[in-house]
């Protein structure tokens, strides 16, 4: 592939990246799954069970339980299948979608909750802002 084409996707990705961006902070994608939160995920999410993905997922944090991980994996279809839905709407990929999505979640987290910091490692979120990936927009 040449120089022209990698740098013509490239600029593509960045578009693509950024109307995801805005199709996340206007259509409320992240304040939609607080919504839908049972009482199960708020209590997980509160006791700091569960926390925020850089790839836009719920993960689990520390002991893995098999009710745990069954509130995981519905919530994280439910978001697989909206995030999909949007990545086409938005000429995105799934998984840029997925990252910026990732990135709002994180940055919506509140005090106390649990989030995964650019290495890997999961966070307490403080008053702080949270530390985020380089990609993030």
């Amino acid at each position: 592939m040449n120089t022209t084409s990698l740098t013509q996707r490239s600029a593509r990705r960045l578009v693509a990246a950024t109307l995801a961006a805005f199709a996340i902070a206007t259509t409320g994608a992240v304040p939609a799954f607080a919504q839908q939160r049972d009482p199960a995920y708020a209590a997980a999410r509160s006791a700091g069970q569960v926390g925020e993905k850089m790839d836009g997922y719920l993960g689990i944090v520390g002991q893995e339980t098999p009710e745990l991980r069954r509130l995981v994996n519905a919530i994280n279809i439910k978001r697989r299948a909206l995030y999909s839905q949007r990545a086409q709407a938005n000429r995105a990929t799934l998984e840029e979608y997925a990252l910026t999505a990732g990135c709002q979640a994180i940055l919506a987290t509140a005090p106390g909750e649990k989030y995964q910091a650019p290495d890997g490692t999961w966070k307490t979120r403080t008053a702080a802002a949270p530390l985020r990936d380089p990609r993030c927009p």
